[in-house]
Order: C-alpha cells, then sequence, then structure tokens
C-alpha cells in the first residue's frame, strides 16, 4: 500500500510517500480503505522525536492516528460494524496516513459530515468530550474555552453549547468571527484576559478548559477561583495542583456520541485545509505553524 512513513526523528524533510506493509485488523479491530486522514499535533511531535522518551516509535512509522474510510475487514469480536461500512475513528499514535488503516475505537459517519470533516473528528472529538467531562455538568454554566478556533477548541466550543453552557472562546481577532459563527463569544488571549471575561461574564466564569498550552493555566484558574473546576487536555506538565489533565482515549461511545451531534447538527467538524498525500510534508509543517483554525486533513482519494 503506499503511505507516509518516516524513517528517522527529524523535521518534515524526513515524511516520504512510499510502499508500505498493509497493516491488519486483529480482535476488537477493524480496517478501513483510508479515504481522509486528520493531522494533529501529536503527529508532528512523535515525528520530530520531541516525545520519544515517553513514546518512543518503531521506525519507519507511519503518521496519524485518526481517520475515515470504507471498513474492508473486521477482526475477531467485532460487533455493530460490516464490510462496506463508512465509519471514522482512532487507531494508535500512528498508522493512519496511508492506503489502509486499522481503527480500534469507531463510529459510523453522519452523512451531514463530508469525508474530510469526518477525518478530522475523531481524536478532536474525543480530546473535547473528555475535557469538558472533567469539569462536570455543563448545564446552565458558564465555561471559558482557551484556544477555541483550534481543532480542539472548536469541537468543545460546539460541544459545550449542545450541552447547554455559555461559551467564552479566546483566539486571535481574526478568528473572532469564526467563534461567534459557533456560537462562542470571542475575546483575545493573553494579558488582560481576567478583565476582559470579567467584563463579557457579569455573573462570573464557572468552569474553564484549556486546548492551547500557552502558559495561562495560573490565570484560568484565578478566573474561576478552584483548581477543580479547570482541566487542560494541552498542558500535561504544568497544571497547578487539582487541575484536571486529560488525556485522549480510544472510546467508540464518545466517537458516537458526536457523530450523533453531526447528525443533529450540533457538531461540523470544522477545517481549515485539506492536503494531498503527497503533500504530507507541507501538512505537517502548517500544523507545526499552530494557531490553525479547525482541523487540517490529507485526503488520500486520487492519490
Amino acid at each position: 500500500m503506499r503511505a507516509a512513513r518516516f524513517h528517522e526523528y527529524g523535521g518534515v524533510e524526513t515524511l516520504v510517500i512510499e510502499q508500505a506493509p498493509e497493516p491488519h485488523a486483529g480482535p476488537g479491530e477493524v480496517r478501513i480503505r483510508v479515504a481522509a486522514a486528520g493531522v494533529n499535533p501529536i503527529d508532528w511531535k512523535l515525528r520530530s522525536g520531541a516525545l520519544h522518551k515517553w513514546l518512543p516509535l518503531d521506525l519507519p512509522a507511519v503518521p496519524g492516528r485518526d481517520a475515515v474510510g470504507v471498513v474492508d475487514e473486521i477482526g475477531e469480536g467485532v460487533r455493530g460494524a460490516e464490510i462496506g461500512d463508512l465509519v471514522f475513528g482512532l487507531g494508535g499514535d500512528t498508522g493512519a496516513t496511508a492506503e489502509f488503516a486499522v481503527l480500534s475505537a469507531w463510529a459510523h459517519a453522519p452523512s451531514t459530515w463530508s469525508n474530510e470533516e469526518s477525518a478530522g473528528a475523531g481524536l478532536a472529538a474525543v480530546t473535547a468530550t473528555l475535557g469538558l467531562k472533567a469539569l462536570g455538568p455543563l448545564q446552565g454554566r458558564t465555561l471559558l474555552i482557551e484556544g477555541a478556533a483550534g481543532g480542539v477548541g472548536s469541537a468543545a466550543v460546539e460541544i459545550a453549547i449542545a450541552g447547554g453552557a455559555v461559551v467564552i472562546g479566546t483566539a486571535s481577532e481574526r478568528n473572532h468571527e469564526f467563534l461567534s459563527s459557533l456560537g462562542a463569544i470571542p475575546t483575545t488571549y493573553g494579558a488582560g484576559l481576567a478583565e476582559r471575561v470579567a467584563v463579557l461574564a457579569r455573573g462570573g466564569v464557572d468552569i474553564a478548559l484549556d486546548t492551547a498550552a500557552s502558559g495561562s493555566l495560573t490565570d484560568l484558574v484565578t478566573i474561576v477561583g478552584d483548581t477543580t473546576r479547570v482541566s487542560t487536555v494541552a498542558d500535561h506538565f504544568n497544571a497547578p495542583r487539582g487541575v484536571h489533565v486529560v488525556n485522549a482515549e480510544n472510546n467508540s461511545a464518545l466517537l458516537t456520541a458526536a457523530a450523533e451531534l453531526g447528525r443533529q447538527g450540533h457538531y461540523t467538524p470544522r477545517i481549515e485545509r485539506v492536503y494531498a498525500l503527497a503533500q504530507i510534508a507541507d501538512a505537517h509543517a502548517h500544523a507545526e505553524r499552530g494557531h490553525t483554525r479547525g482541523k487540517i486533513v490529507v485526503s488520500l482519494q486520487d492519490n
């Protein structure tokens, strides 16, 4: 199969398109013929070697954790999926940016989403949902999301609003109109955040979610008044004691819930740009620059 791979840790120049062995579905897994794969911050961090100490890879490795495609192989014990189903979901830390990928958590893709949107949903939706769950009930509460225009942040905005929260989101000024279109109240990040938020939320902020790792956790704790009412899905090493530090997990139930919100029109993964497989290095370079509006996706159709 054709795949993007890297044979050593390093910059985007290590990425090549080449033939690679096909993976096969094990127990509880499905294999898909990939239509599109998401590009996430963990992809370039793994490729660069920045996470080698914590997540060493067997090289060569195929980047990518989430994808969408048609099921063409089903492992032992799988229920609820059949050959020919269009599903999106999550596999291992690597392996998605190839003609075939194995998923250990998946859901049927809603017809309301394009393949590119489905490809961008897996990791973002699960991460956002778990970050929000750590904060307790959403109904009637005011939530501040740091980094609300990114892939996880924009997912969190829509999921939280569907759950009944009032959402204030931080982003650069160029993304304020985008946040308003999602239903959030936009403001800028950085110095003076507490003062700006106080004007926007006269009754105060109840809970806060950090998706940006911008060094703002202490400020978020000050704004809500309690470490236990703050969660981060991004700043795993600098969180004050008491802040909920959340990691993504391969969870089919969470993916199914996100797909149902998509069917209802409450959540649509936002895609900033779609790259062809041959442009994988450009896609990673784009992701490394940060400040994306939604997700970056690699399409494997017509490759």
